[in-house]
């Protein structure tokens, strides 16, 4: 719990400096106003499961965290929600936490239907009645769907929201007392490797190995203004390196501690320094395949690098990647701040004090982002979040018609810096580069 204390501190400096866009909107304030109160007795009530068997909720739920997932099939936002949910059941089930769905259908046979469809593991009930008529609505004062509580072992609501997120933030907090949840074992060690405008700091890490053993690498990514210590960057590098992966995570010129300035910085110039970092990684004896993992600019430069390197990379996880740079530059107005695009500046002072240089701002337009990232036609996993506001997550949405067979997770609420939650996207990733560097 120490680490994971430690990490959200740096995350919320971080954040402050960091993330050019507003905050989202808490929706609690609007849609969860008539739930039930942290502290309040759970109501008791018996329902009928899909099988035409009655459960009683006190008996249920006795003793057990519990999750209440109120929803109907015939909701949008429901069916939108669902995975994260399922999520957080095959996350934290086996820990001891109970998960029931409340649903506010009328039709059981459509009801049943979309239960099988979506795959929901967890038990449901219903009166076979819309939300307005339920009764057990009435007592949780549900007014709209999705809505989630969390009821502890005593029978109190611990959290009522309409936004997953909150939920899978109190059960890490509850369940996850170190992080990663499993132990690292290897060695790390910082370096140097030459790049594009000087020196480029790195970590390598190397897990524990019989002689002659080979694993898998994975590369990480920062995005404009960050550095290899970007929270959720990591936090996914740890999670990876506890899973046995060798990680090597570095900082692109003129950030963290690698050599060259942030005037001088580009895209262009940050697509060398992950050739030059990849060249670096296939010359490890121990490594077997080679994975990327990209978030916001960092993205943009790994799809990239590879489409400029397809056969060397085995899979790539990329998340809230940004090429709307190019559009942004292009008509004049970048993280909010208007120029002449005709008439480019020497430099642009951003909103958190930071200045791109004219050669920045001049390469931008001119990159072929799409059409060489197409040449890339391995394994794929996009996750963006419906409240970024400084990449809009149609970015992603345009990665994933260019590469068909790729994995795509559109998280409801999440910001750019997905800082209401990491878990999730970490897991998301962790959990595709489990299926895919098999």
């Amino acid at each position: 719990m120490k680490n994971i204390a430690r990490l959200a501190l740096l995350w919320l400096f971080l954040a402050a400096f960091t993330t050019l866009q507003a905050q989202i909107p808490d929706f609690d304030e609007k849609y969860a106003v008539q739930l039930l109160k942290p502290g309040t007795p759970a109501p008791d009530f018996q329902l009928q499961t899909l099988d035409g068997k009655m459960l009683k909720f006190s008996n249920f739920s006795k003793g057990k965290y519990t999750v209440i997932d109120f929803w109907a099939s015939w909701c949008p936002d429901c069916r939108k929600d669902a995975p994260e949910i399922i999520h957080l059941y095959n996350k934290f089930h086996d820990k001891g936490v109970e998960f029931i769905g409340v649903s506010f259908d009328t039709d059981k046979e459509q009801w049943t239907k979309c239960v099988e469809q979506m795959g929901i593991p967890y038990t449901q009930v219903s009166e076979l009645k819309r939300m307005g008529q339920s009764k057990v609505a009435a007592d949780y004062g549900v007014k709209w769907i999705p809505s989630l509580y969390l009821i502890d072992p005593d029978g109190n609501v611990l959290v009522s929201t309409v936004l997953s997120y909150k939920i899978e933030n109190m059960l890490y907090d509850l369940f996850v007392k170190e992080w990663p949840e499993k132990e690292i074992i290897g060695e790390q060690k910082t370096f140097t490797i030459d790049g594009s405008k000087g020196t480029l700091t790195a970590r390598l890490f190397t897990p524990k190995m019989e002689a002659g053993e080979k694993r898998d690498l994975v590369i990480l990514c920062h995005g404009l203004n960050a550095d290899k210590n970007f929270p959720l960057l990591r936090m996914t590098e740890r999670q990876l390196q506890g899973e046995g992966y060798a990680t090597l995570t570095f900082d692109f010129n003129g950030h963290g501690e690698s050599e060259g300035r942030f005037s001088e910085m580009t895209i262009a110039n940050e697509i060398e320094d992950l050739e030059q970092v990849l060249a670096y990684a296939q010359d490890l004896r121990f490594v077997d395949d080679i994975a990327l993992i990209g978030h916001s600019q960092g993205g943009v430069v790994a799809a990239m690098v590879a489409g400029k390197h397809p056969e060397d990379i085995k899979s790539m996880v990329l998340l809230a990647p940004s090429p709307s740079i190019r559009d942004d530059v292009a008509r004049g107005e970048l993280f909010g701040i208007r120029f002449n695009p005709l008439d480019v500046p020497d430099s642009l002072v951003l909103n958190n004090g930071i200045a791109l240089g004219e050669r920045y701002l001049r390469t931008a337009t001119r990159l072929p982002i799409f059409e060489t990232s197409a040449k890339y036609q391995g394994k794929v996993c996009l996750i963006h979040g419906t409240g970024d506001i400084l990449v809009p997550w149609t970015c992603s949405e345009h990665y994933h018609q260019i590469w068909p067979g790729s994995e795509y997770h559109l998280l409801e609420y999440y910001d750019h810096n997905f800082t209401v939650c990491p878990f999730l996207p970490i897991d998301l990733t962790v959990e595709y580069l489990g299926k895919t560097m098999e």
